[in-house]
């Protein structure tokens, strides 16, 4: 509860999905006024903890340490680190995601996701605890029913659309995170459909519940448990209040949107759909039928290309054979899937640049 035991937003999202920080400093963390479930991060958020002041002997320990295997083995130890110094202001998994400049290439993500697996079991973190975060692209996917054998948990990230969605099933990730805008629009806001009720305007939702009522059908069927969905990329709280709404089963929040959430009583009349408590069901699977004011947006599609015929992706198409050649198919023939994949893994790239220039910097002083 918030302050004198008033009702928050954030009180009332934890009511209904699992809440988690995406940001890895754990003094924010800690000043939350609930405990987070998973740390979510990516190159940039770990890019910025590499250079934040309480890091530097970390980070300087760590390429000495390691000065003679390379800067992603540094990379990967100091992030595993800084995951050490969060892990304790959580209740669930920290994640860390490979290098997006090797979302094409399977055997390179294969080997990073064991690696970061090494280094987290030398810092005392168990596999129960953490999840890797890999990019939702046919190549990169293929691998993770591998590292699943392994014992190693998935997520598919960068993903936009169902047919993405689908491939992380047949992979057997634990997590997919939808991003519900698109990178650019958090700097360029002309691009970000900032809408009054975002569970039905905004331009994402469908495509949101169609992965949840794909996943419960698959579920129903099956009897496999299928990814967890843990939604990402809020601009505002209205959209995160969406995602509890719609009935994702968790959401990774900025400390922007998590303070103003905590700082917000709850009230009702302003929410136009208010969602339902968390489910409870063996395997955590999300069985709650979607809301009935949003079933009919489930068969639109405003991201769809102009000459979309209506059908939805096919969940008996193998996305994973032939090193994900249908998934890519799948993505090529989508447009804003092309432009919002190839956007979110340049924008990591970047942060991983920036840590690995800082990395080589440090070696220099060594040599």
């Amino acid at each position: 509860m918030g302050s004198a035991g008033v009702t928050t937003w954030l009180d009332k999202l934890e009511e209904q999905l699992n809440v988690d920080v995406d940001w890895m400093d754990p003094t924010f963390t800690k000043s939350l006024p609930i405990v987070p479930h998973d740390m979510t991060s990516n190159q940039l958020w770990v890019d910025d903890q590499m250079n934040h002041p309480d890091n530097q002997e970390l980070f300087l320990n760590a390429v000495k340490e390691y000065k003679d295997e390379g800067w992603l083995a540094i990379y990967t130890r100091v992030a595993c680190l800084m995951c050490k110094e969060n892990i304790g202001n959580i209740k669930g998994r920290v994640l860390l995601q490979v290098l997006p400049s090797n979302a094409y290439d399977g055997q390179k993500v294969l080997e990073h996701a064991r690696l970061y697996a090494r280094e987290f079991a030398k810092v005392g973190i168990s596999k129960d605890r953490f999840c890797i975060k890999i990019p939702s692209t046919g190549p990169a996917l293929s691998v993770c029913p591998i590292l699943k054998e392994e014992g190693i948990a998935t997520l598919g990230t960068a993903l936009f659309s169902l047919s993405q969605a689908i491939a992380c099933s047949q992979a057997g990730c634990l997590y997919i995170s939808p991003y519900y805008n698109e990178t650019r629009a958090h700097d360029e806001l002309d691009l970000w459909p900032n809408v009054e009720d975002p569970a039905t305007q905004h331009t994402m939702s469908p495509r949101i519940i169609q992965m949840l009522e794909t996943y419960r059908r698959l579920y129903k069927e099956t009897g496999k448990p299928q990814p967890l969905i843990k939604n990402a990329s809020f601009i505002n709280v209205k959209e995160a209040m969406a995602a509890g709404e719609m009935g994702c089963d968790s959401s990774t929040i900025s400390p922007q949107v998590l303070t103003e959430l905590a700082k917000l009583p709850y009230d009702g009349s302003k929410q136009p759909g208010e969602g339902v408590p968390k489910p409870v069901h063996p395997n955590n699977q999300n069985t709650v039928p979607t809301p009935e004011r949003l079933k009919k947006i489930a068969a639109t599609d405003p991201l769809a290309p102009a000459n979309w015929d209506g059908k939805l992706a096919s969940t008996d198409i193998d996305y994973l054979a032939n090193n994900g050649a249908e998934l890519a198919k799948a993505i090529a023939a989508d447009p804003a899937t092309v432009s919002r994949l190839k956007d979110a893994l340049e924008l990591f790239i970047g942060g991983q640049n920036k840590s690995r220039a800082k990395i080589e910097a440090a070696l220099k002083t060594l040599a």
